[in-house]
């Protein structure tokens, strides 16, 4: 008998979550809003907030949840998570997207046509709603984002805002690394299933919004959170080893404050915060100053969320 007739669940939905109650319930209503001719279930994974707003909100949205008593970091939600799912294709996606009615029959065909890919993922295209800044089009979004055309093909890797992973690849591989801090957590876990054999699909119908709604959208906060992208950013291109020089770092900064004056771009200024962010790793982590810090070759891309 096959997983799927064993449990009656052909996929299972995690959204890891903390004291984002008002983002989580936009996100489960459009997960209950999805066009799916197979049964699946959601589970959420409070890790730890400090109220019970998640769960009465996970409650009214049909999803199950799973607590933390105290949080432990987004692997840990994870894997909390696919512990407690069903299904042999668990979906993980983070608590502020918006899916489309399509998205999961999407992922879930790609799953079918691609059974190559051990992990997949879709297009994260960011949405910045009510006091977002003014933006000149040029300069990336201070969100995770992930497009890798209009077309399936194999990648290197996709972020857990938008990615199913088959519960045999992490039986193979193991769990999500609960040790690695937040930004580029999963990244770990992908390396780990590509070091060992794995391939990653990109699922192109696949595609989801990525959201800052509130003050969450204001440019204080976008540039804080860029600030915070940054270093973990850095940190992430030195586990890899693929972290760029000090003087690539150094213009880089120049740049973002070139495009931000020259183009009076407001939103240039998470730019700015976030090449701060890495060079602040930099001189944190060397004792001799990120002026004398050697050359570590090409730019890495910035690191999820």
């Amino acid at each position: 008998m096959s997983d799927r007739a064993s449990t009656g669940v052909a996929v299972s939905v995690v959204v890891p979550t903390r004291d984002r109650a008002a983002y989580l319930s936009v996100t489960l209503a459009s997960v209950a809003a999805q066009r799916l001719a197979e049964p699946f279930e959601v589970v959420v994974v409070d890790d730890g907030s400090r109220d019970a707003e998640v769960a009465r909100v996970a409650a009214s949205a049909g999803a199950a949840c799973e607590r933390h008593p105290v949080s432990r970091g987004p692997n840990a939600a994870r894997n909390t998570g696919i512990a407690a799912a069903r299904a042999p294709l668990v979906v993980l996606i983070d608590d502020d997207v918006r899916a489309p009615a399509g998205w999961l029959a999407a992922l879930v065909e790609g799953a079918g046509r691609h059974g190559w890919a051990e992990a997949l993922g879709g297009p994260i295209r960011a949405s910045l709603e009510g006091p977002a800044p003014r933006a000149c089009g040029r300069e990336p979004a201070p969100i995770t984002t992930l497009d890798h055309g209009r077309a399936d093909r194999e990648v290197e890797a996709v972020w857990s805002a938008n990615m199913a992973v088959r519960r045999s690849a992490v039986e193979r591989v193991g769990r999500f690394d609960e040790s690695v801090p937040i930004y580029g957590d999963e990244e770990e876990w992908v390396m780990r299933l590509r070091a060992g054999g794995g391939r990653v699909a990109y699922v192109a119908a696949a595609g989801l919004e990525h959201r800052r709604a509130g003050d969450d959208a204001r440019l204080r906060s976008l540039a804080r959170a860029e600030y915070r992208r940054g270093r973990a950013a850095r940190r992430s291109g030195e586990r890899k080893g693929d972290a760029p020089s000090v003087p690539r770092e150094l213009r880089d900064l120049a740049g973002a404050v070139w495009h931000t004056g020259r183009r009076r771009c407001p939103l240039g200024v998470a730019m700015v915060a976030h090449s701060g962010g890495r060079l602040l790793e930099v001189a944190r982590r060397s004792p001799r100053g990120p002026a004398e810090s050697p050359a570590r070759g090409p730019t890495g891309a910035p690191g999820p969320r």
